[in-house]
């Protein structure tokens, strides 16, 4: 370990050649005057070498995991079709209740369990979680009635409170800012995958005649609680702690990685965390417009992951049909996901792709509630529900990277994504109690209230985004230069918009 961190030290004492100009295509300007230490890549092929390594190594691993998040977070919708409620004797709410408990430990300790990931390393936390999570999953299976299923869920809570914001974090570690969207998304798509799987293993499982558990839906917690815990004892001893620990790099490899997370993602690599200095992130206006918007996304986000299963129902009939009506949006919405994302890392800009992520929400949702008659019209409506799903993926990855790629401070990177990805997750509290099976199977006012939650995150995003065009432009006539967030290396960044020169990363 000294031999790494004296090679990662020199490398941080390099400056790299002055660079009077180069021909940019980033969407703020054409022409670029670079500082004396630049984020520019000066070896391409090397980058793209060492990013390959990365993608085949690390990606695979952490979309199986998040892939098993999402399906013991979200198999209870699968369960709850196939009867659930009534096998278990709910009272009526009871299960918006069992839904709703899972979203307040998951916000209440999600920046201690990311702080402890912080101190220990992401690469052993996560492993930790994901046992955890499916240990709860295995003992859901157990459940003989709703207090056991309830103090299930508020555990379960606990264990995935921190899962995303330590994987976004990690992957921070390995990746350029440029490089993190398509990334986090192949990452994301797990979920929508998840989701569609979900509803193809609902499908199969619930099909399972056998004497060993009286009701079918509790193989669904068996199958994939089991599967989660024998992945989790994998990942813990094979994911690297750091690119310096990496045993598939090379001296060479592991210093250009330092390089590039050095002026291209961190202030300070792998600094200690400091609770004091991390908690400046909200003394930060923007903060404030990322969090809303977190909040806004949450709703559809939680919605439709929670309660897809039941809008469909009122276009089909029957809960083998209903789960694989699911399958469909849900994998349409991870390929949207691909290409907003690979498009916006392909721009380098972020907030006109989550505008337009909160614009198929609002949409897809608007016209699901305005049919009068699904039936009649049944194509309208199974594509309104493509476009739910359309629009509840993207924004989520393409927020989280929007609001990292402008905190180049480890500490209140970790602790915003901590606070804002848990926050949008807490709003899962409002779908599941406006999704009264009162109004089933129409759901009027549920879908009316997402709706408006899109409308409103996409004008916050849109607002945002063009306060920081408009300020990036002040800052360069200020400045009598034309350079833009790529042009600063994020060495020079610890302090935020104090820093003369810092750049809005759009």
């Amino acid at each position: 370990m000294a031999d790494v961190k004296e090679d990662s030290d020199s490398v941080q004492m390099k400056k790299d050649p002055v660079l009077s100009q180069i021909a940019s295509h980033d969407v703020e300007s054409s022409q670029v005057v670079l500082p004396e230490e630049s984020a520019a890549v000066i070896d391409s092929a090397a980058e793209k070498a060492l990013c390959r390594k990365f993608d085949l190594r690390l990606l695979p691993v952490l979309a199986i995991m998040y892939l098993f998040n999402a399906l013991d977070k979200g198999n209870l919708g699968n369960a709850q079709t196939a009867g659930l409620s009534k096998d278990l004797n709910f009272a009526p709410g009871q299960y918006n209740q069992i839904v709703g408990i899972f979203f307040v430990p998951f916000v209440l300790f999600a920046p201690p369990i990311a702080m402890l990931g912080k101190k220990f390393g992401p690469a052993r936390v996560l492993p930790i979680l994901m046992f955890c999570f499916g240990s709860l999953t295995l003992l859901t299976a157990a459940a003989k009635n709703f207090g056991g299923i309830f103090a299930i869920r508020w555990f379960l809570g606990m264990a995935e409170a921190a899962f995303f914001p330590l994987v976004i974090y990690y992957q921070t570690t390995f990746y350029r800012r440029g490089e993190l969207a398509r990334r986090l998304a192949i990452f994301y798509a797990a979920s929508n995958i998840a989701n569609a799987f979900s509803g193809l293993l609902a499908f199969g499982v619930i099909q399972i005649q056998s004497t060993l558990v009286d009701h079918s839906w509790r193989w669904l917690f068996i199958v994939e609680g089991s599967a989660t815990v024998c992945f989790s004892i994998f990942a813990f001893f094979y994911l690297p702690r750091s690119a310096a620990e990496a045993r598939f790099l090379n001296e060479e490899e592991k210093a250009l990685a330092y390089r590039r997370i050095q002026v291209d993602s961190s202030s300070i690599v792998n600094e200690k965390f400091v609770l004091k200095d991390s908690l400046r992130i909200f003394k930060r206006p923007a903060t404030y417009g990322f969090l809303i918007i977190e909040i806004c996304l949450g709703v559809p986000l939680q919605g439709v992951a929670l309660f897809l299963p039941q809008i469909v129902q009122r276009i089909v009939e029957g809960t083998v049909t209903i789960n694989l009506y699911t399958v469909a949006p849900n994998i349409t919405g991870a390929v949207m996901l691909l290409i907003l994302a690979f498009t916006s890392d392909a721009l380098r800009i972020r907030f006109p792709f989550v505008c337009l992520g909160f614009a198929f929400t609002f949409i897809g949702f608007i016209i699901y509630a305005a049919l009068p008659d699904v039936h009649a019209q049944i194509r309208v409506a199974y594509f309104a529900t493509f476009m739910m799903c359309w629009g509840t993926s993207a924004p989520s990855v393409l927020l989280s990277t929007w609001y990292n790629n402008n905190v180049a401070h480890e500490g209140e990177r970790l602790v915003l994504t901590s606070i804002g990805v848990p926050l949008a997750n807490l709003m899962g509290l409002v779908p599941s109690y406006v999704f009264q099976e009162k109004d089933a199977p129409k759901y009027a006012p549920a879908l009316i209230v997402t709706a408006c939650f899109g409308a409103v995150g996409c004008l916050v995003a849109a607002s945002l985004g063009l306060f920081m065009l408009w300020d990036n432009k002040r800052r360069n006539r200020k400045q009598g230069i034309n350079i833009t967030a790529r042009d600063v290396p994020t060495s020079q960044l610890r302090d935020g918009p104090r820093v003369e020169q810092f750049r809005w990363f759009l």
